[in-house]
């Protein structure tokens, strides 16, 4: 699962640390700090004070007593004042530092808010294009399950400009499941039954005919024809090792519809490709779901940043992208 975006509150997450924006004092003052440290208690707020505070993109690690959490990677985030004084180096600087201290303590798991967004006043789309650059970035050479924890709707915002190409894609291509039922019931009354029957056993044929790969098999297939190596392909895909190694291993593996896609979007499948990768694995994209409308406007579009369209997909409420889930 290296990384996913999720509702939750962050105090309550069973990861071995998390990750808790503070000052430059360590203070508890507000937000999330606050949150943590009542959460944690007051042994938090004793080893809080021996560690003498630190500067703003820096981080220190203390016990994360009362907590789910193992420990608490403290970290001082930026607070904005324009855009122009360091803010965004500082705040990838959080994100870094704190990975990097969670993998020299061989630490499996870690979950972030999206830091400097509340009280700091760091934009909330550019905070969290931020996070998800840095941790991109560390996941393409490491392994790690980390989160994104969102409390509510209004910690999360996307780019305007992203979210209304979307919207309006949606508007123009979504069709309402019932109505697409009733418009196929009178398509069928205008058609003559037999020509349907022969139709059908073409199509039924040409689809058995195209099936003789399995999803496995194709998409080694496709790996190799698209010059990537398989650590390449599953890091693209936001895909846990564990998971593709099975999927490698088993020639008939079955995976959820997410993976299917995240591995489209992983490999640059055109919509045709990606139609074809998804039936080997027995699903399809419709215009009656939400999901599969988004998926097709950012393949439509030629955009394959899985991240993005993660939080395009968190945003409508949608299932993410890759993981650890079959």
């Amino acid at each position: 699962m290296p990384l996913e975006i999720i509702r939750n509150d962050i105090t309550k997450m069973n990861v071995d640390a998390i990750v808790n924006p503070t000052d430059s004092v360590f203070s508890g003052g507000g937000g999330v700090d606050r949150a943590v440290h009542l959460a944690a208690g007051r042994g938090l707020s004793e080893e809080c004070k021996a560690l003498g505070g630190c500067e703003a993109g820096q981080t220190k690690v203390t016990s994360g007593y009362n907590l789910a959490a193992k420990y608490v990677i403290h970290t001082v985030g930026p607070i904005w004042q324009g855009g122009k004084s360091g803010e965004e180096e500082n705040l990838s600087s959080c994100y870094r530092n704190s990975l990097s201290i969670a993998k020299e303590m061989k630490l499996e798991s870690i979950a972030f808010p999206i830091i400097s967004s509340g009280k700091f006043g760091y934009p909330k789309d550019r905070a969290l294009r931020t996070a998800n650059a840095a941790i991109e970035e560390f996941l393409f050479d490491n392994e790690m399950d980390i989160f994104l924890v969102v409390f509510d709707q209004e910690t999360f915002e996307i780019s305007e400009k992203l979210l209304s190409s979307v919207k309006e894609y949606i508007d123009e291509n979504y069709v309402d499941e019932n109505l697409l039922m009733r418009k196929s019931y009178y398509d069928l009354e205008s058609v003559n039954v037999n020509e349907l029957k022969v139709g059908y056993q073409k199509s039924l044929d040409d689809v058995v005919d195209q099936l003789d790969d399995t999803f496995s098999q194709t998409l080694i297939r496709l790996i190799d024809e698209k010059g990537m190596t398989d650590v390449q392909a599953y890091k693209r895909a936001n895909i846990d090792r564990k998971l593709f190694s099975k999927i490698r291993s088993r020639v008939d593996y079955s995976p959820s519809k997410q993976t299917a896609v995240a591995f489209a979007i992983a490999l640059n499948l055109n919509l045709d490709e990606t139609k074809d990768l998804l039936l080997r694995a027995g699903f399809a994209l419709s215009s009656s779901s939400r999901f599969d409308v988004v998926i097709k406007y950012f393949i439509s579009n030629g955009m394959y940043n899985i991240f993005d369209i993660n939080e395009v997909l968190f945003h409508f409420g949608q299932d993410t992208l890759g993981g650890g889930r079959a």
